[in-house]
């Protein structure tokens, strides 16, 4: 088996938030490879201030989720990210057939098309920006209005509906702007663990990428996203590297945030749009160590993981993980590689 090929049972997908399973946000499985002997270990996830070093960097995705998915009698309406480098209010969005609570790609739509939205909004479809993406325009401010109007993007696998509240983790900072879908690597994390991994000495600096949609039936690679890394977040990843201290991310888009800022080696503050891709050829010049969750074959996350761990390590983790049942997606267990 190799992450590129192996099939993923049903019957480890998680279909509802932990809570919803009888345990903490925190009472989830935690799964460590370390890639110098590639151990693979297994652990919870309350033993993560345990497995890290003092002195060590956690870098962390402020941006909260939005209600990011606006259903219609026979359409949802995903919206993305705002469009780049339109200064004109335009959003990229994906349309889908409603299916009960889910929804499925639907490849219709023409340019110029007005979709009547809830509320007495209207939707333009401008272009095809990818395959499944719109550039289109609403006819009011999108945020303000999906909060009103919008609900947590969720897809086939999530059983139910579930409130926004449980697509937020324990960083998120409303700001005006926001993910369409959640940073969910640090989902796990609560008030007690940030505690125990401050006292133990771990450092913890944020930054912020905020994701647009990514369907899982399209396995595409990410497109630009906007991202921000503060001047203090990345003065203090430069300490902690020039003092032989580990970066590890918390999630792949703090990866592309980072990789982004220091694509010559030394991370600087920067903000814009990310295009980045990380993969085994273009390998990692920053992060030593990555939290995460578990990811569906042939998952363009895949790649990123690989630049990580290498290819040995990481089929030796997913070898284990489905041997040893781990819950896969965003309510899932949770995956640290470590150098």
């Amino acid at each position: 088996m190799t992450t590129d090929t192996f099939a993923l049972p049903g019957a480890l997908e998680a279909h509802e938030p932990p809570e919803a399973r009888g345990v903490g946000r925190d009472g989830v499985r935690l799964l460590v490879g370390r890639r110098s002997g590639r151990a693979v270990t297994h652990h919870a996830f309350t033993d993560l201030p345990d497995l890290l070093r003092p002195s060590d960097l956690l870098v962390v995705n402020v941006s909260p989720t939005l209600p990011a998915a606006v259903r219609l009698d026979r359409l949802t309406v995903h919206f993305s990210t705002p469009a780049p480098d339109d200064g004109d209010g335009a959003w990229l969005v994906e349309l889908r057939c409603q299916r009960g609570t889910s929804s499925v790609p639907y490849g219709g739509g023409t340019p110029g098309e007005w979709i009547p939205m809830p509320g007495g909004a209207t939707l333009t479809l401008l272009r095809r920006r990818t395959p499944r993406l719109w550039e289109a325009r609403l006819t009011t401010d999108v945020i303000p209005y999906l909060r009103r109007h919008g609900v947590p993007i969720a897809y086939p696998y999530v059983d139910g509906e579930w409130p926004i509240s449980a697509y937020q983790t324990a960083f998120a900072l409303d700001r005006g702007a926001g993910s369409a879908e959640m940073p969910s690597a640090a989902r796990a994390f609560t008030p007690e663990i940030v505690t125990r991994l401050v006292s133990r000495g771990v450092l913890i600096a944020p930054l912020t990428l905020h994701t647009g949609v990514a369907s899982p039936e399209a396995h595409e690679p990410p497109y630009a996203e906007p991202y921000e890394v503060p001047a203090a977040t990345a003065a203090l990843v430069e300490h902690v590297r020039a003092r032989g201290g580990r970066v590890i991310a918390v999630g792949t888009t703090v990866v592309r945030a980072l990789e982004t800022a220091g694509t010559d080696g030394h991370v600087r503050a920067r903000s814009g749009w990310t295009r980045h891709l990380v993969t085994p050829d273009s390998g990692v010049r920053i992060v030593d160590g990555l939290l995460t969750g578990l990811h569906e074959p042939r998952s363009s996350h895949l790649r990123m993981l690989r630049a990580i761990a290498g290819d040995a390590l990481l089929d030796r983790v997913y070898d284990a993980a489905l041997t040893e049942r781990y819950l896969f997606h965003e309510f899932g267990d949770a995956n640290l590689l470590l150098p």
